[in-house]
């Protein structure tokens, strides 16, 4: 989103913002209360049910258990993305093929 956009959008939900009574603060405690249930949930499904481990376990994961996906399959577990890693540089200088029809080959 370019600058002028992100100001624009500001501006309006200011506006709306105000309008209905809505302060800075109410927003990023509902921000904050959302993102802390968001941290009981445990496993969740592609519609959005969602189950914290706790107590009983709901229809949709033991329907979906019992036609044969594994529990796993729906949990939620924050994986660390591994960071990709730099490519070594080749040191053509040594390389007794440069300028011979081998190197120039396009089989790959």
């Amino acid at each position: 989103m370019d600058e002028r956009k992100r100001d624009s959008m500001i501006a309006y939900l200011r506006h709306r913002m105000e309008e209905f009574g809505i302060k800075p603060e109410d927003l990023a405690a509902a921000l904050a209360s959302e993102s802390m249930a968001k941290k009981g949930e445990r496993y969740r499904n592609a519609t959005g049910d969602s189950w914290d481990g706790n107590g009983e376990m709901p229809q949709w994961l033991k329907q979906a258990i019992s036609a044969g996906q594994t529990i796993e399959h729906f949990e939620l577990s924050p994986k660390p993305v591994p960071a990709p890693q730099p490519k070594k540089a080749v040191d053509w200088s040594n390389d007794p093929f440069a300028g011979t029809p081998l190197a120039r080959s396009n089989s790959r």
